[in-house]
């Protein structure tokens, strides 16, 4: 049952209903009995008649009149605090509401991809709720620092996702509240063990892409051979690919950046006969003059047109036009994520490897391989795209390479 606050129940029963200051404890008293019996009793509606029978053959008439006046008065200062909750509950929701529209907006504004659109409103709503729907703009750093705190010590999430919920945050604050967070020291930190990353042999892949169809196994050749992300081989364009000399140039890949990767010459030859029955989609597109592919940043606005252009066609376009999330203009969009992710685990499963591999194992085994070729590591860091080496150094440990060069010590005894 519902407890309450003496002290504003107490003020409530003398200021609402006029008890006098003698008689409220006998008022609080008869409270603490119903509650008592519906502790005992358990809830049910007639809950207040059924205590007040059981009065009757105990007290005076005027007594049990008394209790069922106070239960009466607790009941309507229970649902008055109920009401006052939702509305104060509703009213912040709906402020929270408005926090996360205009997050959306200053996202699109500086030009941040849908994926971190949403994973930074996905952290401020989960901020909002630990913040049990506080008002927005009072919230301060001593709530970042509780919530982030929360995350590892009751959520046990690993250091990158608390960094990630932490930029959501900090998003939050300096663009929409214009408040700064300028000191979280004590701010519990994720110690969750990093994992070495899973790496599929040379065999093992070759093996998986016997079990795929085109576009799929198309896709997965130039991600192991280019050491893509997924994303990253979705977003390809026409004009991205240099046949010339088997480059393949990422454009805003992870942290908005630029690079240039290997593009095998084993995939480059099914890659020119894949881009040619493409084209069929592009050629349709145009015939019935649809909306031209989405373009990245504001090229759209400076060049409306070059949506319609061959070169920014997808590489691997959807086969139905989609209406984009943003826009919520209906136009050719690249294959879904699910599709290829779908196909490769169909693919792992029929190849009988007994290994949780997905896409992102690709790129692991693709800076694995080359370092266990001898490549430099920073030859390898620039192929991936790593701001630091450091990232890319975690590949050093699982390459057998160099552990093929050790002798174990045993193989030195002569025995039998």
């Amino acid at each position: 049952m519902e407890r309450f606050d003496k002290v504003l129940l107490e003020k409530f029963i003398v200021n609402k209903f006029k008890v006098s200051s003698n008689k409220l404890p006998y008022y609080i008293q008869w409270i603490r009995k119903y509650l008592l019996f519906a502790d005992q009793d358990g809830l049910t509606d007639d809950i207040q008649s059924r205590f007040i029978n059981t009065l009757s053959s105990k007290y005076f008439d005027w007594q049990v009149k008394q209790a069922d006046r106070a239960i009466t008065i607790y009941l309507s200062f229970v649902k008055k605090k109920e009401n006052s909750g939702k509305n104060s509950k509703s009213k912040n929701n709906s402020d929270w509401g408005k926090v996360i529209f205009n997050m959306k907006e200053e996202i699109r504004f500086q030009n941040k991809s849908l994926q971190t659109e949403k994973s930074y409103i996905y952290w401020v709503k989960k901020f909002g709720e630990y913040t049990c729907h506080k008002i927005p703009y009072s919230v301060d750093q001593e709530d970042v620092k509780a919530f982030l705190t929360y995350l590892v010590v009751e959520k046990y999430v690993a250091i990158s996702t608390q960094r990630q919920a932490f930029n959501a945050v900090l998003f939050l604050f300096r663009h929409i509240l214009k408040k700064q967070i300028n000191n979280l020291d004590f701010v519990a930190h994720s110690r969750v063990k990093k994992h070495l990353p899973l790496v599929l042999s040379q065999k093992e892949i070759a093996e998986i892409i016997k079990y795929l169809t085109n576009p799929y196994k198309l896709m997965t050749e130039i991600i192991y051979g280019g050491g893509l992300r997924l994303s990253e081989c979705l977003n390809l364009r026409i004009k991205d690919i240099d046949f010339t000399n088997n480059i393949l140039t990422i454009r805003s890949g992870k942290g908005d950046k630029d690079r240039q990767t290997l593009l095998s010459r084993k995939a480059g030859t099914s890659l020119k006969d894949h881009i040619q029955d493409t084209r069929k989609y592009y050629e349709n597109d145009r015939l019935e003059d649809s909306p031209g592919v989405a373009l990245p940043r504001a090229l759209e606005w400076k060049y409306p047109n070059a949506g319609k252009e061959w070169a920014w066609f997808w590489v691997f376009p959807s086969a139905k036009l989609s209406v984009d999330p943003r826009t919520y203009i209906s136009r050719r969009h690249h294959l879904y994520p699910s599709s290829l992710q779908k196909a490769f685990r169909g693919a792992l499963r029929n190849s009988g490897i007994p290994k949780n591999a997905s896409i992102h194992t690709l790129r692991h085994s693709f800076a694995t391989h080359l370092i266990e070729s001898g490549y430099d590591i920073r030859t390898i860091q620039d192929l991936l795209g790593h701001s630091d080496v450091s990232t890319t150094m975690i590949y050093t440990h699982v390459a057998t390479r160099n552990k093929l060069g050790v002798i174990s010590p045993i193989d030195n005894l002569e025995y039998k």
